[in-house]
């Protein structure tokens, strides 16, 4: 039987699964029930298991069989690496499944628990394919996605080298509750996600009488001002086809409508689409700022936090999951995507470090509009379980399939 048909036997297995990891959520780096899940999912197969020592993060290594390979040197055999994450997010669910979440304040409302499932799923897939590797596949099962840089934190404790060598080439996967028809796999060369960086400012002035401003320093004009101020900086000093999107999400100040402050504050996601643009905006939003402060004869405090990098896939291992995808599920299932996401992705350190890609899978709810549908993060999300067992087969046979490449390259 083909990968593809195997994995449709697992099915129900796998969904049942993702339930469990629906019902039960937990946030950030420290996830010790998700792990005992994956774990136990993973008991009884041929994987070394190795646990984070920062994270509850499980790293899980299949060494292959087949003929020269079990007795092979590690460093001298090809190593493919497979992603999931599988955090969730402080968010009230309001999707009205049947498995929602027990947890107040806190849903898989991103799609982890699906990303996780399949990832379990693949896990039995390639150990019952072990005799046939000529090389050996890494797991990994990473926990603080969503703000907490999980990835590398997975990575200074070696989750690359975790077969001996270097991996060759990773592949990550995502769904997506909305954008594009159900079971559509998306993938683009290049860049794929956006640069994230935060902006945290204060302003700092001097409280007064609201009725007499002249005898104070109001900060809360001049955070005002500033909010406007950088839309207008990204229109007028950075290219509109090398975008720039920031968004104010948090502004602050005062305690009464006839109280002038002391401080004001905001806070702001940065998103840019080039290392050059990067760069920039980390030296004319200071700038700005400063300027705007003095001007008011006001001082500021600005917090510049450099978060995720560029998310940049590998054109080679983009080409070669396209093809993959293509031959397991028909060209009408793949879409090339012509621009980016400005979401961010902590796979993107991954990618930095060796040949990747990352692959969207879309999981809209069967006859829903995927126009109209509640987007990832939001707490009326829902993901269909029927992409799971398609999720499930194509990490197995991305792993599959690279190493049998990467090894009759060698020979």
């Amino acid at each position: 039987m083909t990968i593809a048909a195997d994995a449709r036997e697992l099915q129900e297995d796998i969904v049942r699964f993702r339930h469990e990891l629906h019902r039960e959520p937990e946030i950030g780096l420290d996830l010790p029930r998700t792990q005992e899940k994956v774990l136990k999912a993973l008991d009884g197969l041929p994987y070394e298991i190795t646990l984070g020592e920062s994270t509850t993060s499980v790293t899980a290594v299949l060494r292959g069989g087949a003929p020269g390979a079990a007795d092979g040197n590690p460093a001298e055999k090809p190593a493919v690496l497979l992603r999931a994450d599988m955090d969730a997010l402080p968010v009230q669910e309001r999707s009205g499944v049947d498995y929602t979440s027990t947890v107040d304040g806190a849903m898989h409302a991103c799609g982890h628990d699906l990303h996780t499932a399949m990832l379990a799923g693949a896990a039995t897939l390639l150990s019952e394919r072990r005799e046939q590797l000529a090389g050996d596949v890494v797991l990994m099962f990473q926990p603080g996605e969503e703000g907490f840089d999980g990835a590398g934190h997975m990575i200074r404790e070696g989750v690359l080298d975790a077969a001996g060598r270097r991996v060759d080439a990773a592949y990550g996967m995502h769904v997506f509750s909305a954008m594009e028809p159900y079971g559509q796999f998306c993938t683009k060369p290049g860049v794929i996600m956006s640069a994230s960086d935060g902006l945290f400012v204060t302003v700092l002035g001097a409280g007064g009488h609201g009725s007499a401003p002249f005898a104070a320093k109001d900060p809360v004009t001049a955070a005002a001002e500033m909010v406007t101020a950088l839309q207008v900086m990204i229109t007028r000093q950075f290219n509109m086809f090398d975008p720039v999107v920031l968004t104010v999400g948090v502004l602050q100040a005062g305690t009464k409508r006839n109280v002038i402050p002391e401080t004001a504050r905001f806070e702001a996601t940065i998103r840019t689409f080039s290392e050059a643009s990067r760069e920039r905006m980390m030296k004319a939003v200071p700038a700005l700022l400063q300027g705007i402060a003095a001007a008011h004869g006001l001082d500021v405090d600005v917090d510049y936090r450099g978060e995720y990098p560029l998310s940049v896939t590998n054109e080679d291992e983009t080409t070669t999951a396209e093809k993959t995808i293509q031959e397991m599920f028909g060209e009408s299932r793949h879409t090339r995507w012509a621009t980016p996401l400005s979401g961010s992705e902590d796979f993107s350190r991954v990618m930095a470090e060796v040949p990747g890609t990352f692959i969207g899978l879309s999981a809209v709810p069967k006859g829903t509009d995927p126009h109209a549908a509640a987007y990832n993060h939001s707490p009326f999300a829902t993901f269909d379980d029927g992409v799971l067992a398609d999720g499930a087969a194509l990490y197995a046979e991305l792993a599959v399939s690279r190493i049998a490449a990467l090894a009759g390259a060698r020979n």
